[in-house]
């Protein structure tokens, strides 16, 4: 996947100290990684460059939302999402990116892309089960919750002594017989 050049931070000719970045993310960012789980994307993403002599220090924090099916409706709604990160780009003989908080860049390189660092962070940031906040006040009118109440057990009533076989009611004396 080639990477896109609107991600890419040059680094070289800025002086040490912090710089900020500002990202707009919307669905043409998720239909370049073919992801597709999201029908819309709002999310804004601010990215602290605190450069230094040696290394890079990148904070990102993202807020905004997405709008994602409901996996109990199949509802669409807009999912809130916040999220921060925290990258230090040093620099080495070869790139390596096997830790999750440390990106070694070779000597020489002039930039860092912060594409899939950005993806990754809000793709992690959608809860594991996606619930309608309607289905979880009540509020939520849909075919699909009013074919699952139809469906759902019904309260059972509590058996009385009348429910029960006479039969039982001799073994019923003798753990009261001592």
């Amino acid at each position: 996947m080639k990477p896109m050049k609107e991600y890419a931070i040059s680094f070289v000719g800025l002086k040490v100290g912090n710089h900020n970045f500002e990202y707009k993310i919307d669905q043409t960012f998720f239909d370049y990684f073919e992801y597709e789980d999201f029908n819309n994307v709002a999310i804004k993403v601010d990215v602290l460059l605190n450069k230094k002599a040696t290394l890079l220090e990148l904070h990102f924090e993202i807020t905004g939302h997405v709008n994602i099916n409901c996996d109990v409706t199949n509802e669409p709604y807009n999912q809130n999402l916040e999220n921060s990160f925290d990258l230090v780009v040093k620099f080495g003989q070869e790139y390596n990116d096997e830790n999750i908080d440390i990106l070694i860049l070779p000597h020489g390189e002039y930039e860092v892309n912060i594409q899939q660092y950005i993806y990754e962070l809000i793709v992690l940031a959608i809860p594991a089960k996606r619930i309608h906040p309607g289905v979880e006040d009540g509020t939520l009118n849909s075919e699909i919750l009013e074919k699952l109440e139809e469906l759902s057990p019904k309260e059972k009533k509590e058996k009385t002594d009348k429910d029960i076989d006479p039969r039982w009611n001799t073994l019923k004396k003798l753990l009261t017989d001592k």
